[in-house]
Order: structure tokens, then sequence, then C-alpha cells
């Protein structure tokens, strides 16, 4: 009852004022899996791999592409026994199973209305062999992980496409995807050595093992030699054959990789070859073998714009037998719009005519001195050539970072001007290379013609030409005309110039109806025998390459309805470059499915059943477990920060009373604070007395009868109480020193000793470096007002903005001097968000303000301090704060002062704290952290570095590793060295200035 009377309710958040879409969700689904369904995989599987409830359905329906299928339901399969098991179910009961892994296809190739199996959870992990040249990688695996493991050997994977970040080696290899840098002797085709696979059948095959021809032969004796069979008759075809080769001459992923046949001798050889790019329709690929491709040990990139895309593209051969690495074409009106978006970029740009154009050219080499002599015939070349700007390289790795942003960031551009409730389809198609100019004016000629935006961008080097299409197709104008545009491209790509209709976006419900006319009927029939004999039940992502259905590319197309525009969330393309980076992807949603299923609200009719369902089930996947860290934003195309949304319906879910509530502890936080350490010395005893399992026990069991939600739970060792803050002077002081209220209530871990306190190193820092600190005598009950923002508080939030802002303008005298934050979430809180929510006379005493982390007033004082020895490793945890403030940089290079090697753990993103959120939901800190977990336990550092004391907190909970603040280090190792601490060798001991 209690339990009921402090519950959120869930249906205040509403839907968005918009009509219910046709495409809306079955209430047949209400329930979620249909009951047989669900009962015969728990039983089969185990409850923990079923994902079954409606809300489950509906984030997995939607993908980067602008196709939706509903699934049956979502299985999570922890190992290759799992999947084969998967298949033995899918062959008795007449069942069609789709892999999905990062959900970052364009095509629709990951989508299903049947059973659909992420392979992304439970399939991470890489390790690096024979020196770098190969990694060993299992299919859930990020693509970017993968390159950054292989930094130190100066390697990296072969494809590299825009999505590095958040598509997994499995769906690299399926679809064989390129990239900027990735020719055709570098992509996953040409560099995977060896694959473990699952058939249809249920065989596990490893094509590295000794014994894997014979084990191949003997599990799928049909397949093996109808591979052969189909070998021979190709190979009997000599006009066939030079087809072939002449095909993946440029790049080619429409289709079954046929090139298999002339370049594997034995089945298994030509079976692998021919599972990358399959797109999951032939097996399961659950491990790679691929070997890497070297880094160059200096790069440098330059922009050379021209008048025409002609003139561009004529210089393309030139710049590649030069030796470029990349060669990116953009059209002017892309490169105008990237002028006004992107800070730092070409001022030229802004005036450049609308049919210009430009190639971001990139070129590496083993020295200095080797870059520049390629630089300068670059040069050369291009001042022949007339461009309408000088030639300039960089190789500034801030340069390179913007230039590579701006081109990747194309995707972004587009998807913020698109009109509400329209899709984005982004197309793929290559030409010869020598015929680039004449296709991209076709192109933009027929985009004109239909009405779409003429931009194309691509891969000049490769004759890969990327388009965007916006429709909304619930119109049935808008699907005419997609229609008809589809069948001209066609007609265009293959009459015309004998191209690819998929470069290397793989081919999907978008492109599988054309198959026939890009390769023909005898290659298209060879094609449907080879599905036929690998996967004769038909188990496997029907319709994702092979189609009897003429109309596919023009069904199942998702509407895109209207939802809250909270920091742009309704022009989310789903493309999922989020998920990566967001601490809840392991333990209920991301930010892209936040939105989708706040989309599939917006679809559903204002009293129907699924939508009570969806809002009462999103309380806890939506909107209880979401951080609120914005960590999405920085890897979102869009800049869209999910977290501000969630905060949203929080606010929407306060009634009158909370917001009371909420004032009252703002107009008392230094009651708070005192209770708080009295709570943490009470804890300390009763740990003490009961043990920290007990107390986890009994809070577990408060938490049960009151809420989660509301009450913290104890995921272990808590902190010590923090003591009182020292005294200090003002006279003479160099900064106002601000403690943060987390760190005035929180102190050092149990296994530490309690002094010195954080403010106690950072004022002992400061004094040694000649730059004194003053810490005003009433900072207690002053806070930077996040909690209440990060809970929806609306009137506490502004109290306490308000009361802040006005302490900060009377300590710092009017912005004589700076102020110095010791927790990077409160310094974020200080900077972006107070002004937000002041008058206009205090908001601009606040923008005067000099706020400074702690973070950059340390590394300031880097020059001034005698750093006496270092450790040999750190590992270092920037927090999402740190990220959003840009001083990721300068905490590593304080680490790199202290330490001689600082490892910033693979996998390191937002710990899921927010604040008190990792201890409502523990889980949410074990999902963040699950790589960066497995990364210190193979790899334990001497010290653990942050600069944020409740991320500090739930790293140690989740990782069992003793985080603290960087000052702590920094304090130590900067004091004189005594006799006695030579010694012994102590790290610990009082501060000294």
């Amino acid at each position: 009852m209690f339990k009921k009377l402090l519950a959120s309710d869930p249906e205040l958040i509403g839907r968005p004022d918009v009509t219910s879409q046709v495409d809306a969700l079955s209430e047949e689904l209400v329930d979620g899996t249909p009951a047989i369904l669900k009962s015969d995989l728990v039983a089969l599987l185990g409850e923990d791999v079923v994902l079954h409830r409606a809300i489950d359905l509906v984030r997995y329906a939607s993908d980067a592409s602008a196709y939706r299928l509903i699934p049956q339901v979502v299985l999570l399969p922890r190992n290759a026994d799992d999947v084969a098991k998967i298949f033995t179910y899918c062959r008795e009961n007449k069942r069609h199973a789709t892999f999905r892994a990062g959900g970052t296809s364009l095509n629709g190739q990951a989508q299903s209305d049947d059973i659909l199996i992420d392979v992304r959870r439970h399939w991470y992990g890489a390790k690096v062999e024979a020196d770098g040249l190969r990694l060993r990688a299992r299919t859930g695996t990020i693509l970017g992980h993968c390159n950054s493991m292989l930094t130190r050997y100066r390697r990296r994977l072969g494809p590299d496409p825009a999505s590095e970040s958040a598509c997994t080696v499995g769906g690299v290899i399926a679809n064989n995807s390129g990239g900027m840098r990735c020719t055709v002797q570098r992509d996953a085709y040409s560099t995977v050595a060896a694959l473990t696979f699952v058939l249809p059948s249920g065989a596990i095959i490893d094509s590295s093992a000794a014994d894997a021809e014979s084990a191949f032969a003997t599990a799928a004796p049909e397949l093996a030699s109808g591979l052969l069979d189909l070998q021979r008759e190709i190979l009997a075809d000599a006009g066939l054959v030079a087809r072939i080769r002449r095909k993946y001459s440029i790049r080619n992923t429409h289709g079954y990789r046929m090139c298999a046949f002339l370049d594997g001798d034995t089945p298994l050889q030509i079976f692998r070859r021919l599972l990358v790019g399959s797109q999951g329709t032939l097996a399961f690929v659950g491990e790679a073998v691929i070997e890497t491709v070297p880094i160059p040990e200096v790069t440098g990139v330059a922009w050379i714009a021209f008048s025409s895309i002609d003139e561009c593209v004529a210089l393309v051969p030139d710049l590649v037998s030069l030796g470029a690495t990349a060669v990116e074409l953009m059209v002017a009106p892309a490169l105008v719009a990237a002028a006004q978006a992107f800070e730092g970029t070409p001022t030229y740009w802004r005036s450049l005519d609308p049919n210009a154009a430009a190639l971001l050219v990139e070129y590496g080499a083993p020295d200095a001195r080797a870059l520049a002599l390629v630089e300068q015939q670059v040069e050369v070349l291009a001042a022949r050539t007339r461009p309408v700007h000088p030639v300039e390289f960089t190789s500034v790795a801030e340069a390179i970072e913007l230039a590579w942003h701006v081109r990747e960031g194309l995707l972004g551009l587009v998807g913020k001007v698109r009109p509400a409730g329209s899709s984005m389809v982004i197309e793929d198609v290559c030409f010869p290379p020598e015929r680039l100019a004449e296709g991209a004016r076709d192109v933009q000629a027929l985009l004109s013609k239909h009405g779409f935006l003429g931009g194309v961008a691509g891969h000049a080097a490769h004759g890969n030409l990327h388009f965007n299409l916006m429709a909304d197709f619930s119109d049935s104008g808008d699907l005419d005309r997609y229609s008809a545009f589809m069948s001209e491209l066609v007609d265009l790509i293959v009459g015309k110039y004998d191209g690819s209709l998929k470069a290397e976006h793989g081919t999907g419900m978008n492109m599988a109806p054309f198959l026939e006319r890009e390769w023909g009927a005898k290659v298209t029939d060879i094609m449907w025998r080879l599905k036929a004999l690998a996967d004769p039940f038909g188990i496997l992502a029907p319709d994702v390459i092979l189609t009897r259905n003429p109309l596919l590319h023009l069904q199942s197309l998702k509407s895109v309805p209207t939802i809250e525009n909270v920091t742009g969330s309704m022009h989310c393309i789903e493309c999922g470059f989020c998920e990566p980076v967001c601490p809840s992807r392991n333990v209920t949603m991301t930010p892209r499915q936040r939105i989708v299923v706040r989309r599939e609200m917006a679809r559903q009719a204002p009293e129907s059943p699924m939508l009570a369902k969806l809002q009462a089930e999103y309380q806890y996947d939506g909107i209880e477990t979401c951080a609120g860290d914005g960590t999405c934003a920085i890897q979102c195309p869009v800049g869209i920060n999910t977290g501000e949304l969630i905060k949203s319906f929080r606010m929407a879910e306060n009634g009158e009373t909370a917001e009371a509530v909420a004032l009252i502890l703002a107009r008392n936080w230094s009651k708070v604070e005192s209770l708080t350490r009295t709570g943490l010395r009470a804890t300390d005893i009763a740990a003490k007395v009961l043990g920290v399992g007990a107390l986890t026990g009994i809070m577990a069991g408060v938490r049960t009868m009151v809420s989660n939600d509301l009450i913290p739970a104890i995921p272990g060792p808590m902190p010590l109480a923090a003591g009182a803050l020292p005294a200090t002077c003002r006279d003479g002081a160099a900064a106002v020193y601000f403690p943060a209220c987390i760190n005035r209530m929180f102190g050092r871990e149990p296994g530490h000793a309690s002094m010195p306190s954080l403010a106690d190193a950072l004022l002992a820092v400061s004094e040694r470096a000649g730059r004194p600190l003053w810490i005003p005598s009433d900072v207690a009950g002053l806070c930077c007002s996040t909690p209440w923002h990060s809970k929806g508080y609306r009137r506490g939030h502004e109290f306490m903005a308000n009361a802040i802002a006005d302490a900060l303008w009377r300590w710092s005298d009017g912005a004589a001097l700076p102020v110095v934050v010791d927790a990077a979430s409160c310094t974020l809180g200080l900077l972006d968000d107070v002004g937000r929510h002041l008058d206009p006379e205090r908001k601009a005493r606040h923008d005067q303000l000099d706020i400074r982390d702690s973070i950059t007033w340390c590394h300031d004082l880097l020059p001034l301090l005698p750093i006496s020895r270092k450790l040999p490793r750190v590992a270092v945890h920037p927090t999402c704060s740190i990220a959003h403030l840009g001083l990721v940089k300068q905490l590593n290079e304080i680490a790199s002062t202290l330490a001689d090697d600082v490892e910033v753990p693979i996998g390191t993103t937002c710990c899921g704290t927010g604040g008190d959120r990792g201890l409502l939901h523990p889980e949410l800190v074990v999902s963040a952290t699950r790589e960066v977990k497995a990364a210190l336990d193979a790899h334990p550092a001497d010290a653990y570095l942050s600069a944020n004391r409740t991320c500090e907190m739930g790293m140690l909970h989740a990782t069992g590793r003793p985080y603290e603040s960087f000052a702590f280090l920094l304090d130590e190792l900067s004091r004189p060295i005594s006799a006695d601490r030579l010694r012994s060798g102590s790290r610990t001991g009082s501060p000294s200035p």
C-alpha cells in the first residue's frame, strides 16, 4: 500500500498531441509475445534470454533503416549452443529468425516479423594476436573498440564505416562494410582469415581448426558437394567468370559474394568467403579472425575545393596515384551547412557557389619529412587545376578530427532539416571511378526530377556515391514519388553504368527486389540455389537478400510521428550511434529505443490499452534507469540529449506535493548535508557490526516495501562521512574554492585514511604552487542545483539556481576572482544549466563569472609543482561531465604527469551513477561498466583516477577498483620527499605545502 502511494504515475507523461497512425502496434500484442511461443522459448533457453513484453517488441522494431517490422519475440542468446537451439526450434516449428547487432544497418536487413536475435549484448570481446597482425573478435564487439585495442601496435581493421563507434564486427562482416579509407583489398572479404559459425542445421564450425574441412563435409555433406557443383558451373562459363571479376573490381554488396566461387578451392573455403556480405542469411557468424592493416606514423588532411564536381573528380586519379588514403567528395550545399553547424570550418565555405564541390584528402607517411614531400606534390598538382581556395594541409590532431567530423556529420545535417514526419532513406551506389563525375550529375538530376534534395557525397576514390531521400511514407504521393525514383535509379545505375546498386551498405529489403536487374537471371538463380543448399528450411532472414516480392521495398516503411522536441528529439533518425555510450544499454533501454517507444505511444490512439501498457513498462525501462548524463548527445549526429527528454517526463510526473517537498529540501539543504553525514556514520557502524552484506539485504527489504526509485541501495561499502572543511584565508587567495555538496557529505572510502580530505588535497596543491584557495565560510546549504534538474523538480531547481548564482557573485567579489569547483558534474551544472533559470540581471552577472573545474585549475598548476616520482600505471575514468566540459585531454595530461602509463579502459563512457541514480538502481552502473570491468580485471592499475565523488563510488561498487579524485595522487606525488618516505616507500601522509 505504502509503495503504491509513493509510486510515480506513468500515465502523467501522456502521449504527444498528434493523430494516431495506421501502423500502430496491434492490441493483439498488448501482452507481448504470444503465450505458446514465449513458454516454448523460455523452457528452451531460460527466462533471461527471452524478451517478450510489448515494450521489448516495440524497441527492437526500428533500426537505422526506413523500415519497421514488429518481431514476435526478441532473444538474447549467450553462446553458439543457444543459437543452435534456436535454429532447431525454427526448423521444427516452421519459424524464421533474423540477427541484429548494432542496429546501424540502413536497408532493413536486421529486422524480423517473427524471431529477432540480438547478438550484441552477450557477444562482446576481442583479443589481439600475432603482435597486432590479427584480431580475434566476437560478433558483438564494437568496431571502434577493436581499433582502440590495435592502436598501440599501429594497426587497425580495414573497414572504417562512419558508424565505427556503434557498429559491430558481426555487422561489418555481414554487410562487407567499407568506409572512407577501405579499398576492396582491405574490406572484410579480403581480410577475414577465419570464422566460427553456426549452420542452420545447428552444426558449429571453426574454419581455423585443423579438421575444419572434414568437419564441414561431415556436418553438411549436401552443402559441401552443392558448392562444388555451383563452382564448376560458374567456371565453365568464361563470360560469367569475367563478369564476376569485373563486378567486384569496384565496391559491390548486392547479393551474395559470387567471387567466392572463384577464390575458394574447397567447399569450406568457398562457404567461409560467402558468409562475408551474406547478412545472416546463410549461417550465424559468432567469431572472426581478421587480418589488420598498418596505420601511418603521421597523417595530414586538406580540403580541395573547385567550382564543379567535374573538376573535383578529374583530380581524383592523380590524388590516388600519389598514395591518398582517402578522397572524399562533398558538394557545396553540404559544406555551407557544415560551416554554419561546426565551429572552426573554413570561412570560404559560407560563400561557395551552389555548383561547387570539395575533396577531403588524407595522406599518411612514415615520417614528417615524407609527408611534407607528398603534400607538396598535391599542392602543386591542385594549383594547376585552379581550386577556389589555396590548398592547406594540416597534421594537427584536432583539425584532422574536425575534418572527419564534418564528413561524417553530413547525416546529422540532413537529419536536422528534414520535414516533420518524414523518414530518411540513405542510398549507396557505385560507379566505375572514372565515370563518377558523370554519374554524380545524373543522380543529382534524377533527385531534382523527383523533388528530392540534390545533395550527394561519397568515397570518390572508389566511385562510391551516397545520397539521402526524405519522404513521408504515410503520404501516398511521397510513396509514389519514391517508387518512381527507385525504378529510374536502378535503370540508371545498371543500364547506363553497369554499376553497383549497393556498394557497402548491404542489400536488405531496400534493394532485394532489384537483385536480378543487376545480376541477371542466371546469377540470381545460382544465388537462390545457394540459399537452398545452406538453409533448406528457409529459417534465416527471409527477404533480406533474395525475395519473390517485387514491391518489398515499398512495404513496411515506418511512420515517424511527431514527439516532444526536447533538444531536437523529434528529429531522431534512429541511427543508434548513441547506444554504445548509454549506461543502461545492457540492462534496459538505449536513447534510440526511448525515442522509438515514445513514437509508438504517439502512434497509439489516446485510450488504447497498448498505450497504457507501454506507459507502464516505460516507467522503469525508459525513465527510472535513464542516467540523464547526456553522453548520447555527444555521439548523436543530430545532437539530441535524450536525458533532457526523460527529465521532462520526470517533471510531468511530479505533482504539487512532490514539488513542495523538493522546494523545502532546497531551502534546508544544509540540514540535508548534516543528516547525510550522520547517516554515513551510522552506516559505517552498522557495516562494522552487521557486515556490508547484511546491510545490503536490509536496505533491499526497505526498498521493496517503499520504492526502488526513492530509497537508495547499499551495493557495497559506503564512504566515510566527510569531515569539517578546513579553515582558509580570503586575503591573498588566487581563487574562490566552492567544495561541491557531494564532497561536503561523502568522504573517502573506508579502506583509505580519512585524511587528507579532498579539500585538504586541493588546498595543499594550490598552496604548493603559490596559488592559494579560499573556501567561503557559508558554503553549507548551497548546491549547483543539478539534483533538482535531474529529477525534474522545477521550483527547487529555480530556488537553488538563484541562491548559488548570488553566492558565487558575492564570493568572487563581482567576478574579480575565479571560482574553482571540485566535482565535474557540479562545474557543468554551474556553467551550462544555472544561467537558464535566472532573471536577465542575474544571468548577465552569472555570465561574467570565471568558473573552473578542479581539472583545469590543477592542469594549469602542473608547471609550478615539483612532481617527485611517478607510478608505473594508472587507470583514468573521465566522467560524462568531464567529456561535456571538454576536459578529457587535460585530465589525461595530469595523469601522464603522475604515471608512466595512462589507460582509459576501452569501453569507458558514463558510469551510470547519475548523481544518486546509481544508488537507486545499482544495476545501471553494472550495465554501464561491463566492458571497463573486464579491461581492469585483465590489466589492473596502481591507482584509479577520476574527478566526481558519486562516480568514484559507483565505479568502486561495479568494478571493485578504488577510484578517487586525481587530486589525492597529485598532492601525494608533489610533496617534498623526506628520507623516511624514501625508505618506507609510503604513499600516505598528511598534506604539506
